[in-house]
């Protein structure tokens, strides 16, 4: 598609633009430096929803193209491009950083560095999802890592110098292997190229040798990410001292990351590294799936809760990604990717509100305060509903299709329908979790001399928490638009990994 307009490096450099605006304003403006930062982040949604709206569906081809000679010693170019697997993020990456911004309006420490770092990180974070060169990519996705470094660092909770040099050094390791890759495919095409696009086309000429080599190192990278089990405890730690928005960002946007690398690079550039991998990354999903809602079960601070459910959740994602010859399990994926994103941002969110009026997260500590706090009560169970994958909620489509996708693939091994019996474990658990947590936190009987003091969400809180749960519904109702939006790229990338 030509566009004439360069919509995809105004997306990604209007938030890096109102970061260097919030520089001009007085530190105690603090109001000023509030709206000015929810203004650029608006304006960056509304250039994600342009796109979503503009963007053409019926084909697997990259859109919004750019195409400028950047550094021609080493044939990096810039180059940015996006397509349906692309697309449904940008518009998620939009939203979420705009309701994270607003949510984070109670932050009084240090403001204006706080927003200046946030929108620095809604940049990277829109930049790795449309970079199509290897340099590009590895560029916006380390510059993810300092604002991220500094918003746990500085503004998290007693033990935040450890989450935050923890989630640091875990990731910066994964970027590693992610170098170590690229390097490796860069040096043996010929004639060398960093260009995603020209990489996918030649990915299958390389050695079977050389193709799993560098499919198991941007595995490395990727898994760190999403996290994958074992890879994951940098997670819990980063979510519980991390601050409300920066857990809401982190749990719809940056472990969505890692699965995105996978869809767009090693899955389709490598297919004989998936072909060899697809049994141990299935089991890995599972073991994920069912550690991850064990350990939930067993959490007494509602965060960690929450936090160890995306361990948990993301495991259907690499049950999904094993199965790679099944289209349903990749629009499953995709689906999960965006419902989780809607889901888990909503209940970090929700948890957020409720540890602002308590000043605890203890489970054990509550009791009945559905009583006090209907409204808030009614919505976090609502998505505590979703979670569990309730029928008419986006959650129970994308399980489904990752079930029904993951079952039905043709892969070499039979242990996949094993697995899937496995895993459907994991939607029973859950639901124990989350019943536990309602039961313990808003039913049962309430102590009016502790809890009385406490307060109903909040205008603010409302509008923040509302189109998310327009959307988790609209999801789970109608899921047409999306899975049609999809269907072009992800047909494409079966066909890819086939060859």
């Amino acid at each position: 598609m030509t566009y004439n307009f360069p919509i995809l490096t105004v997306t990604i450099f209007v938030p890096l633009l109102g970061a260097v605006a919030l520089l001009f304003i007085k530190k105690n403006q603090h109001d000023l430096i509030r709206w000015s930062a929810a203004f650029f982040s608006f304006v960056t949604m509304i250039l994600t929803f342009v796109i979503l709206k503009d963007y053409d569906w019926t084909t697997a081809e990259m859109q919004f193209t750019e195409l400028h000679e950047w550094i021609p010693a080493i044939n990096a170019q810039y180059l940015l491009g996006a397509d349906g697997i692309s697309v449904p993020m940008l518009a998620l990456t939009g939203l979420i950083s705009l309701i994270a911004i607003v949510i984070s309006f109670n932050i009084t420490k240090r403001v204006k560095e706080y927003f200046v770092f946030f929108l620095l990180l809604e940049c990277g974070m829109i930049g790795v999802f449309v970079a199509l060169d290897f340099f590009l990519f590895y560029v916006f996705w380390e510059i993810m890592l300092v604002p991220m470094y500094f918003l746990i660092g500085i503004w998290g909770g007693p033990r935040r110098e450890y989450a935050a040099i923890k989630f640091f050094l875990y990731t910066l390791f994964g970027s590693l292997f992610m170098l170590v890759a690229i390097l490796t495919l860069y040096f043996n095409s010929q004639p060398h190229t960093l260009n995603m696009m020209q990489m996918t086309e030649i990915g299958p000429s390389f050695s079977q040798g050389l193709q799993i080599f560098a499919f198991a190192f941007f595995f490395i990278a990727f898994a760190i990410k999403v996290p994958v089990w074992p890879f994951h405890t940098w997670l819990p730690d980063a979510h519980v001292e991390a601050p409300t928005a920066v857990s809401i960002i982190l749990a719809s946007i940056l472990l969505k990351m890692g699965t995105y690398g996978m869809l767009r690079i090693s899955w389709p550039m490598l297919p004989e590294g998936i072909k060899y991998f697809s049994l141990p990354i299935a089991i890995l999903g599972v073991i994920a799936i069912i550690y991850g809602a064990l350990v939930s079960l067993a959490q007494k601070d509602l965060k960690k809760l929450v936090a160890y459910s995306s361990v948990s959740h993301m495991g259907y994602c690499m049950l999904a990604l094993g199965a790679f010859t099944s289209v349903t399990a990749m629009s499953g994926c995709m689906y999960q990717m965006i419902s989780h994103g809607l889901i888990t941002g909503a209940l970090f969110l929700l948890v957020g509100v409720l540890y602002d009026r308590a000043h605890t997260r203890e489970i054990a500590a509550f009791g009945g305060i559905g009583k006090k706090l209907p409204i808030y009560t009614g919505i976090m169970v609502f998505f505590g509903m979703a979670s569990l994958g309730l029928p008419g909620m986006s959650g129970f489509i994308a399980e489904f299709m990752i079930f029904v996708g993951a079952f039905t693939a043709k892969v070499p091994s039979s242990a996949f329908k094993i697995l899937v019996g496995v895993a459907v474990l994991g939607v029973v658990l859950t639901a124990a979790y989350i019943l536990r947590m309602i039961q313990r936190v808003f039913l049962g009987e309430f102590d009016a001399a502790k809890w009385g003091h406490l307060t109903e969400i909040n205008l603010r809180e409302i509008l923040c928490v509302t189109p998310l749960i327009l959307l988790t519904l609209a999801l789970g109702i109608y899921p047409k638009p999306l899975t049609d939006l999809m269907a072009a790229s992800l047909n494409n990338l079966v066909d890819l990994m086939a060859r």
